[in-house]
């Protein structure tokens, strides 16, 4: 294999943190409308030697019966990534994309099943499009940067 080729493997796939609230007990299991649920997605990167790439995806799962808490669920599903001879323009990509499709059917099953352990019908998370969240967050980061201000003559 050349050196120069592209490398990419999964080093390791684990959970990095779980959190399960349930404020209500036990009247929340009374209740027989359906939870309104809010969704907060977060992806974080970072490096841990060369070559080497730890991809944190957190989810944090509120779901409210009218002004109660039902439960509130928090995943963050990481994994190790090696990634070599890979041009700096797409590792972003790579580490946003490829990362987040691997990580998150480990997430949504964790947060389903930790749902469930808690005594609530599983919840499953709808499935996402990281490239398209990578997109828009791409343009977003363009919107941000500051305008070329020309000198002051």
């Amino acid at each position: 294999m050349s050196e120069q080729q592209p490398f990419f493997n999964i080093e390791r796939i684990y959970l990095k943190g779980l959190s399960l609230e349930i404020p209500n007990a036990p009247q929340v299991f009374a209740e027989r409308e359906p939870p309104k649920f809010d969704i907060n997605l977060h992806n974080e990167t970072r490096v841990l030697d060369a070559g080497l790439y730890e991809v944190v995806l957190t989810a944090t799962v509120t779901a409210k019966l009218k002004d109660k808490t039902a439960f509130l669920v928090e995943v963050a599903q990481a994994g190790m990534f090696q990634i070599r001879n890979v041009p700096q323009q797409e590792l972003d990509a790579v580490l946003g994309v490829t990362c987040g499709n691997i990580l998150f059917p480990y997430l949504r099953e964790s947060i389903s099943s930790t749902v469930a352990r808690g005594g609530f019908p599983p919840f499953w998370l709808n499935h996402l499009s990281f490239d398209a969240l990578y997109q828009q967050q791409r343009q977003q980061q363009q919107q941000q940067r500051p305008a070329e201000t020309p000198p002051a003559t």
